[in-house]
């Protein structure tokens, strides 16, 4: 599995509730930039729309050697899950609070491009303090083993 693209700020922002893996529909020119690592999934997030889940915001650089066959970087890109997921998407959806957003992307062992994407529910303020608090803690608690 190579790491193409990493949501860093989606774990600060929100708390995950459960994941997805979920398959991405591309073209030839994006997926030989995705495999460059010419990816960013910062602002991303997904929608459920006419049963299917799109992705929106995810940045592809085009290829270089594209030329004509390469497509808008910024367009929305469906994501590629059973049916059964999608229901319970749907379901958690509804619910107030609760969003999709992807926290990583990959190539897997086959080389196919794989989205990880996330129930989540947004954090507060106070929440993010507590958990940097707890993560000094931590740190401070290691570096006084360690000595």
């Amino acid at each position: 599995m190579k790491l193409v693209a990493n949501n860093k700020k989606a774990r600060h922002d929100f708390f995950i509730e459960e994941t997805y893996e979920a398959g991405i529909a591309l073209t030839g020119t994006e997926i030989k930039s995705v495999r460059m690592g010419k990816v960013s999934i910062k602002e991303s997030y997904a929608k459920i729309e006419r049963g299917e889940v799109i992705l929106h915001g995810m940045n592809i650089n085009p290829y270089e050697q594209g030329n004509r066959f390469n497509v808008d970087p910024i367009r929305p890109r469906k994501l590629l899950l059973h049916k059964r997921e999608i229901q319970k998407l749907i379901g958690y959806t509804t619910q107030e609070g609760l969003t999709l957003v992807p926290l990583r992307m990959y190539i897997d062992d086959r080389g196919r491009a794989k989205v990880e994407l996330a129930v989540a529910r947004g954090k507060k303020n106070y929440d993010k303090r507590h958990d940097i608090a707890k993560r000094d803690a931590e740190r401070r608690m290691q570096q006084a083993v360690r000595r």
